[in-house]
């Protein structure tokens, strides 16, 4: 009677595992589509904080340039894309992939819009670990520093005012905190020099590569 007893709890155990998984399964193909949809409008939304609709008439989540850890300027750790604002088909702005790999905490993960005239057109922070009340300033639902940066670009300032503040830059740094901005400026400037460096084939001028920069570090 135990050996019946323990074979029929098996078998029952055995056939709700079963439906379980199915119900699982199920579940996951009818909502996956809804899933990615959502995700889309997620990451569409972040980009059209940097460039608006009013700027653009394609959809940038499939007007796309891969770049990787190759690229080195712009510290992937992953292969990612390249986001492209065009207007009635010529670019008005790509929306540019980074990661500051200096910050306090670890990783802070931007994207920094650039216009076709080589100015800035927006920074935002995606992830970062940042101390709370003090790096994670980065954050522009904490702060608005990254507004700073808007119209910026390699002649505005010079090289030497790529820094800040208390590295004689002209950003400013947080109080208490000054390893956060420093990695982020940092950052966003290189950007701007892989940004002109390839300034062909992000702005169609006539380039069809990204130029190599050699080995991730």
């Amino acid at each position: 009677m135990l050996g019946r007893s323990i074979t029929r709890n098996s078998i029952l155990l055995a056939i709700f595992a079963a439906c379980t998984t199915a119900l699982i399964a199920g579940t996951h193909l009818l909502t996956k589509d809804d899933i990615a949809e959502q995700k889309r409008l997620a990451e569409e939304k972040a980009l059209l904080q940097i460039v608006p609709r009013s700027r653009h008439d394609n959809s940038m989540l499939d007007d796309t340039i891969a770049v990787g850890p190759q690229d080195v300027e712009l510290g992937l750790r992953v292969d990612k894309q390249i986001y492209v604002a065009r207007q009635n088909g010529e670019v008005v702005a790509v929306i540019i992939p980074a990661v500051a790999r200096d910050g306090y905490t670890g990783d802070i993960e931007l994207i920094v819009g650039v216009n076709r005239d080589g100015t800035i057109a927006g920074v935002r922070a995606l992830a970062q670990r940042e101390t709370p009340g003090l790096g994670d300033k980065v954050d522009l639902k904490k702060s608005d520093w990254m507004l700073g940066f808007n119209g910026r670009s390699l002649q505005n300032p010079t090289l030497s005012g790529w820094a800040v503040k208390k590295d004689k830059g002209i950003f400013d740094q947080f109080t208490g905190a000054t390893i956060t901005p420093r990695a982020v400026v940092a950052a966003i400037l290189r950007v701007l020099q892989f940004a002109e460096k390839n300034k062909a084939t992000l702005f169609d001028t006539g380039d069809t590569n990204i130029a190599p920069t050699g080995d991730d570090t």
